[in-house]
């Protein structure tokens, strides 16, 4: 399978492959004639009938070299070949994904645990706890991804929890606020917990001072 018989195959829109499955396709041991194979069989559905000259056709490759690569996807388990009776009671042969599908969810959970495993080991993961606790609610999964954004883009968690009790001081649980209040302090150059605790002293300090009016006149007389 050459890269012009792939483009043009992409460009005609007979095959869509997501961007998650191409990234997965290292830890399934797929070579790029393999993988594109078996992205052209995902795009046909689960249980695809076994025309060994259609799919030679559409892919421009010879029937040997075409099995040679469905028996190494057998190999790896990747798909099955599966034999089913059709409406006239008549067997028939079926390349099953069902494999695939498996191993794909299998390493998607094992992908998300070691995320997990990674933000807890960091103490991140402590982040969306406090923040559930203070608001009293789950969040939203596009507030895990508002929240994630934050801790990519490095505030510290301390800075985070700073944030969140200002708003909850001001009465507001939101996380845009809070978004707002991390961009104040970040455009600051405030850094750190201490940073944030100085400046907020300093600010509070400032506008609970009594303000001196000065009067013209004379108090000796």
């Amino acid at each position: 399978m050459n890269n012009e018989l792939m483009l043009n195959l992409l460009k005609d829109k007979k095959v869509v492959i997501p961007l998650y499955l191409y990234r997965l396709r290292s830890k399934m041991n797929l070579s790029l004639d393999e993988f594109f194979l078996l992205m052209y069989l995902y795009n046909d559905g689960e249980l695809i009938l076994f025309n060994l000259n259609k799919i030679s056709e559409e892919l421009a490759m010879k029937t040997d070299d075409l099995m040679i690569m469905i028996n190494g996807l057998m190999d790896k388990g990747i798909i099955d070949l599966k034999v089913i009776p059709n409406d006239k009671n008549i067997m028939e042969e079926y390349l099953s994904l069902d494999n695939f599908y498996n191993r794909v969810s299998l390493l998607l959970m094992n992908e998300n645990k070691e995320k997990n495993d990674e933000l807890k080991n960091s103490g991140k993961d402590d982040v969306f706890t406090m923040i559930e606790q203070e608001f009293g609610r789950t969040l939203s999964p596009m507030e895990y991804e508002y929240i994630q954004n934050w801790l990519d883009n490095n505030y510290r968690v301390e800075i985070i929890a700073c944030a969140l009790k200002e708003a909850v001081l001001a009465g507001v649980s939101n996380l845009r606020y809070i978004d707002k209040i991390l961009y104040e302090w970040n455009k600051k150059g405030l850094r750190t917990k201490d940073d944030v605790e100085k400046y907020m002293y300093k600010k509070r300090a400032e506008k609970e001072s009594p303000k001196i009016d000065s009067f013209d006149d004379d108090w000796l007389n």
